[in-house]
């Protein structure tokens, strides 16, 4: 036994160490890309200069402002939301023993949207939605959506998978009525929820992705302190609680810490839709249904996958560019139309 769990742990660290080295690479190839051509040799020098202050190069100011205030931002905040979405993504099928499960399809996204858009029209000070307000009540909007749908998905006092899909859709699309509702008569005001709604990193900002960390690690560290957990939920519920786990408290915990990063990860970039159910069903695929490595593997390959998204969204036309939400739905669609016809080879 211990010999077997000491192999896993090897195998283990070489997919994670495997997928960090993947992410490092593509996230530096970013850096390197848009509509700015500026040689990989001065990328590498304006990041040095940044770790080394006392050193000075001879490197344009408009090439340090682009790589430090406007690509460096944007590709850690697609890392951090591409991570949040993969990893709550994952949390939820676990929770409810269901791959279609996912912060889009469930209707928290849409959810923490339309409380975001409310924000944005409510009378208070521009500033205050835009930092500290955004993502808590991204939280509390979503927070309160998952619970409507848990209502509407519940039969003889049991949760039905493919009413939690099916309520999570119908919610995504009244949330997503009213959203629009609120962009065509809100006026001037109701501009930044264009962002939103599209998803995408080209307003990012330092501050952004600062006010809205915290709440990704937050939660992200109560699902990986619970995250075994997960393997034993896979199980019936009586067979769960033989084995000593508080089915109903162990589920609450996740959810709200799946909530809250879905949530954070919505506040810092808008809706980017699918990210959390291609990725988790991929590497499910790959190495398995143990929620152990399935969870890592799961936000390092959501950072790489949003981050290529982004590639693609800023560099496909230049000078113009798509929103990630776009490009994210035109795989994730197919994606799922595969994913829906082929439930009988699905294994949770």
């Amino acid at each position: 036994m211990r010999y077997l769990f000491n192999n896993f742990i090897e195998s283990a660290y070489i997919k994670i160490f495997v997928a960090l080295l993947i992410l490092i690479t593509i996230s530096i190839f970013s850096l390197s890309q848009g509509y700015a051509d500026i040689h990989f040799s001065t990328m590498v020098k304006i990041l040095w200069e940044m770790i080394n202050s006392n050193d000075h190069s001879q490197i344009s100011e408009s090439s340090k402002l682009i790589i430090t205030e406007i690509r460096l931002p944007r590709l850690i905040a697609s890392i951090i939301v591409g991570g949040a979405l993969a990893y709550s993504g994952a949390t939820y099928q676990g929770i409810f023993r269901n791959p279609l499960a996912d912060p889009f399809l469930l209707g928290i996204a849409s959810g923490a949207s339309f409380g975001i858009a409310l924000l944005v029209i409510s009378p208070w000070e521009q500033n205050l939605y835009i930092g500290i307000l955004t993502p808590f009540v991204a939280f509390v909007s979503s927070g309160i959506t998952i619970v409507v749908v848990l209502l509407l998905a519940r039969k003889a006092g049991k949760f039905d998978n493919y009413s939690i899909i099916l309520a999570g859709v119908a919610l995504s699309a009244i949330f997503s009525a009213f959203t629009s509702f609120i962009l065509l008569t809100g006026g001037e005001n109701a501009r930044p929820i264009f962002g939103f709604l599209f998803g995408g990193f080209n307003t990012i900002t330092w501050l952004k992705v600062f006010l809205c960390t915290p709440y990704v690690l937050l939660g992200g560290t109560v699902i990986f302190l619970l995250g075994h957990r997960l393997n034993i939920l896979q199980l019936d519920d009586d067979q769960a609680q033989n084995l000593g786990l508080d089915v109903e408290k162990t589920r609450i915990i996740l959810l709200a810490a799946a909530s809250l990063i879905a949530a954070a990860a919505v506040s810092m970039a808008g809706i980017i839709g699918f990210v959390g159910l291609i990725v988790p069903h991929m590497i499910r695929l790959i190495v398995g249904s143990d929620y152990r490595l399935l969870l890592p593997l799961a936000a390092i390959f959501g950072a790489t996958f949003v981050v290529l998204t982004d590639i693609i969204a800023r560099t496909i036309i230049e000078p113009q560019e798509i929103p990630v939400g776009i490009v994210t739905a035109m795989v994730g669609g197919p994606f799922f139309i595969w994913l829906l016809s082929s439930q009988k080879r699905i294994s949770m």
